[in-house]
């Protein structure tokens, strides 16, 4: 037995005091312990049993059907088919570059392809499906399935994309849809548009009907596991189908006027109804195939449209600017007879030129037109009685008649990419240019030429105007729209506007009227070679010609022509007309890009397409319409 020290008794009470200690802070420290674990499991159990749903469940949008595109009669123009795609998950882009190399190896993605399918996926929450691929054919989805055991998280989706059954002949019209770009979310707070499936539209009605056509997103209820990825659904409430449109196109007589415009190379036409607005066709060639941007278009297809010297992507009838040439005279003719400076009796005259200081301004009639009124100088189209006329209404009344009949302004048709022209004023000149208006300005309005330009959609509804009486009529290319639920039918039948009036004399019209009737039934008339042989089909019509190059004199002593230029150098070609003569119901406009001359090239169509119209008469036409509830 060791002997007791005195240090011992000090040592034992430090230990016994340093136990306590440390048991006290244990016993604290489990009994907080056991309060967190009473508070989480006992009293707040409600709310993490939800939040553990919340982790559990994920709620995920489910893209609409969109709405189908119809012609007036009820043909389709744009509508969904069955798509098999390629959808991968990832967790925020874990495994990503793994993954990628995988499918490129089995599918050949190519380096764009990979580099969206990387940014897609790393941007993914919630593992949310991205798109890999669309449009599979069955040697690619049978590639995948058998591949499936080493692609974890990809699965083959059947969706829906668009498909345009008429490709080239609707492009302009339809337009296309494509993904969801940045700019497209723009004012936009629908949560539908971030899905990777999902479309927007890019042109045509396509775009100015994106809001009907989407429709609204439904929405399924799924279990996921711990990365986020799909156990088992749960719940599905299923979308409203967009809205589908109806057109005012015709697509027949659509298919007749490309037909003839095809011929020669590139041009435009329209066809209005002249008391209701509606756009029976518009044509532009060429075209594109739409179903190239419905499929995923590649770099070398969108390189040969960009480098395509004809412009296949560009509307003309709408976009496409022009000087309007003799087709003009009608605006500066009733310009100076409202101002009451010339009278329908009142002749001019022509010696084949008209001088201004030293200048001068040449008719297209070398030896002149003699002495000719109104109705006379717009049948045979006299420059020289325009130049006087114009000199006399002076540019403001030219340019005020011109805006009241359609000019330097968009119209209501609603299509994006629409031009508004360029109708020049004193002012537009003096901020554009920087210098004042001149008499030889005004020369060269009143023929249509200088600093004039205008869409062939402008012509038309210059036309539909004077032929209607002089009612403020809009081009219009929306018959009607729905759901599918619902049954459309076509409006009523509609023989008077209800456009305002443009408060014109009447009068003065008939005369405008009497000259266009002229020009087309009158031996005299520059374009009597189009005289229709059936009096039911007769019609009023005006040329142009709308210079590109002026040749000079000494070109023309060298021998140049138009016809020896280079086709880009060559004249347009105008032609506007409106029928029945006797009781106008349609309007035309025709261009065709360095057709040369109007009465030649461009005047034959208008009268083809405009007799054609006239014997559909589709304002009256309801016997080929299809119900739409059945789609």
């Amino acid at each position: 037995m060791k002997p007791f020290r005195k240090g011992d008794g000090e040592r034992s009470g430090l230990f016994t005091r340093r136990a306590l200690l440390l048991g006290g802070a244990q016993a604290v420290l489990m009994s907080a312990l056991a309060g967190r674990l009473y508070q989480l499991q006992v009293i707040e159990t409600d709310r993490f049993a939800t939040l553990a749903d919340d982790n559990r469940i994920n709620l995920r949008l489910l893209p609409p059907s969109r709405g189908l595109i119809f012609d007036r009669t009820g043909q389709p123009l744009a509508v969904n088919r069955n798509n098999f795609r390629a959808m991968a998950t990832s967790d925020r882009g874990r495994g990503a570059d793994v993954l990628v190399d995988r499918l490129d190896q089995i599918l050949g993605l190519g380096e764009v392809e990979r580099t969206r399918l990387l940014r897609d996926l790393r941007r993914s929450r919630n593992a949310q499906p991205v798109v890999v691929r669309e449009n599979l054919g069955w040697e690619e989805v049978a590639r995948l399935e058998f591949n499936a055991p080493d692609l974890p998280g990809v699965f083959i989706d059947l969706g829906q994309s668009r498909d345009y059954p008429e490709g080239e002949l609707m492009s302009h019209i339809v337009g296309y849809t494509g993904r969801v770009s940045d700019e497209d979310l723009a004012g936009r707070d629908d949560p539908v548009l971030q899905l990777a499936t999902m479309r927007f539209g890019k042109k045509g009605v396509e775009r100015s009907l994106e809001d009907d056509l989407r429709g609204r997103a439904g929405a399924v209820q799924v279990e996921v596991n711990a990365v986020g990825r799909v156990v088992r659904e749960l719940d599905r409430t299923e979308g409203q189908p967009g809205s589908n449109a109806l057109l005012t196109i015709d697509l027949d007589l659509q298919r007749l006027a490309t037909e003839k415009i095809r011929e020669h190379q590139s041009g435009s036409l329209v066809v209005l109804d002249v008391v209701t607005g509606d756009v029976l066709a518009i044509v532009s060639t060429p075209g594109f195939d739409p179903n190239t941007f419905a499929r995923g278009i590649s770099q070398a297809e969108w390189r040969e449209l960009l480098d395509n010297p004809e412009r296949p992507l560009h509307n003309k009838a709408i976009a496409g600017v022009y000087p309007p040439g003799s087709t003009y005279k009608m605006v500066t003719a009733l310009a100076a007879l409202e101002a009451k400076v010339i009278d329908p009796w009142t002749r001019l005259p022509c010696v084949g030129f008209i001088e201004l200081g030293n200048i001068k301004f040449h008719c297209w009639l070398k030896a002149g037109h003699g002495s000719t009124n109104v109705v006379e100088a717009i049948a045979q189209s006299c420059d020289c009685f325009f130049y006087e006329a114009a000199r006399r209404a002076g540019v403001d009344r030219i340019s005020d008649m011109a805006a009241r009949l359609g000019f330097g302004k968009l119209s209501e048709l609603g299509l994006p990419g629409e031009s508004s022209g360029n109708q020049p004023t004193r002012a537009w000149k003096q901020e554009k240019i920087g210098k004042s208006w001149q008499h030889g300005d005004t020369f060269n309005l009143g023929i249509g030429q200088g600093y004039m330009n205008a869409t062939p959609l402008q012509l038309a509804v210059m036309t539909a105007r004077i032929a209607n009486g002089g009612y403020e009529v809009q081009p219009n290319l929306l018959l009607a729209k729905s759901t599918p639920r619902e049954e459309l039918g076509p409006p009523a039948p509609r023989d008077k506007p209800t456009a305002p009036s443009l408060r014109l004399d009447p009068k003065h019209l008939a005369v405008i009227r009497d000259g266009m009737n002229q020009v087309v039934n009158s031996s005299q008339g520059t374009a009597n070679a189009l005289r229709a042989r059936d009096p039911a089909l007769a019609f009023a019509g005006k040329t142009g010609t709308a210079q590109v190059k002026r040749i000079t004199e000494r070109e023309r002593a060298m021998g140049i022509t138009q016809d020896s230029l280079p086709w880009h150098l060559r004249h347009h070609a105008l032609f506007v007309c409106y029928g029945p003569v006797d009781n106008p119901r349609y309007a035309c406009a025709v261009i065709i890009e360095h057709g040369q001359g109007g009465g030649k090239t461009a005047g034959p169509i208008g009268r083809d397409v405009l007799a054609e119209t006239m014997k559909r008469d589709p304002s009256r036409r309801t016997d080929r319409f299809r119900k739409m509830a059945s789609r």
